[in-house]
């Protein structure tokens, strides 16, 4: 078939496109997040075995997993540079401010290990718990006003970082009782049983707030079945991941909880179609590119992020035993 300069290589091509920055983007608030969620956990550890198992359980992952991050912003950039300047140019400091938690968050663990000296330690384990904290609840806000059309700290946006936080410890939970064993295994199921419920009450906090005030006339659409679906499917994956921590099938509860993370990724998608920068009216088809670039941005990029998929893929599979503090086990 030939294609002539000013034709997509598929009709459709924004509108996959659209689809393939918002999956970029929910890969990372899955991946990430449940490493957001064991720096959060963290806090709770006093022991020092503890927090070494901790820092195992996600050390060889956890860089891999912001990898997203960056092919999320690549193929915004790529495929709706407009949509990509207006984003950071309106939220400049938050942006500026998720960046500077995650440094936080990436650097904390490393110095921790430069020095033997106890209060050493300690000011670099509070670092690393704040950037855990701070980076879901700046980039869950960043979100939320990307998607509701919000200023930068409106309740909604806010809100959304909220939600981010509660998956995060979710999942967190749910990928810590899968590393360890005896009582911290149950422990933490105890844990992320707690956080399930938190996130559930996040979410319904979120969309009544959202349905009062009504962003950009956004209310009728959420109560639209395809919405309402996603929010009815999220509280049934909630329960089934509760019984299977309570049955000690924790392999099960973490792949329920990235389902989790999928659902709410697809919630955003319905929600922002068609647009792909609501506060500015921007649609898919008028912020994309031209169909030459996006042509080969299709050809260049796809096989690049189906290549980075399968290396993920390989990645937890050699990294998928139990750990210590030592490192990986079984």
């Amino acid at each position: 078939m030939v294609v002539s300069g000013d034709a997509y290589l598929h009709p459709q091509l924004p509108e996959i496109w659209f689809g393939i920055v918002l999956a970029t983007l929910t890969i990372y608030v899955a991946l990430d997040g449940f490493d957001f969620g064991i720096g959060m956990w963290y806090a709770t550890r006093d022991e020092e075995h503890d927090r070494e198992q901790f820092l195992a359980a996600f050390g060889p992952v956890w860089d891999a997993n912001e990898v997203w991050l960056v092919a999320f912003g690549t193929t915004l950039l790529g495929a709706f540079p407009s949509a990509y300047a207006n984003l950071l140019s309106r939220h400049y400091l938050l942006a500026i401010a998720a960046v500077m938690a995650l440094l936080l968050r990436g650097v904390a663990p490393e110095l921790r290990e430069q020095r033997e000296d106890a209060a050493w330690r300690r000011t670099c384990d509070r670092l690393f718990v704040a950037g855990s904290t701070l980076s879901p609840l700046l980039l869950g806000t960043l979100v939320g006003s990307w998607t509701f059309g919000t200023g930068t700290l409106s309740l909604p946006a806010v809100l959304t970082g909220v939600v981010v936080i509660a998956l995060s410890l979710t999942s967190g939970a749910a990928y810590l009782a899968a590393k360890t064993d005896g009582s911290l295994r149950w422990e933490l199921a105890r844990y992320g049983q707690l956080a399930t419920g938190a996130y559930l009450a996040s979410v319904v906090v979120l969309l009544a707030v959202v349905l009062a005030l009504d962003p950009r006339g956004i209310a009728s659409e959420l109560l639209s079945i395809v919405p309402l679906s996603i929010v009815v499917a999220s509280v049934g994956l909630a329960i089934v991941g509760v019984a299977l921590a309570r049955s000690g099938r924790h392999r099960s509860w973490f792949a329920s909880t990235l389902g989790l993370g999928g659902l709410l990724g697809s919630l955003v998608a319905v929600v922002l179609y068609p647009s792909v920068y609501p506060a500015t009216g921007l649609t898919v088809a008028a912020a994309s590119v031209s169909p030459v670039a996006l042509n080969l941005l299709t050809v260049l990029g796809v096989p690049v992020l189906l290549l980075v998929l399968g290396y993920f893929v390989y990645l937890y599979s050699v990294f998928g035993g139990t750990v210590d503090a030592e490192g990986y086990g079984e």
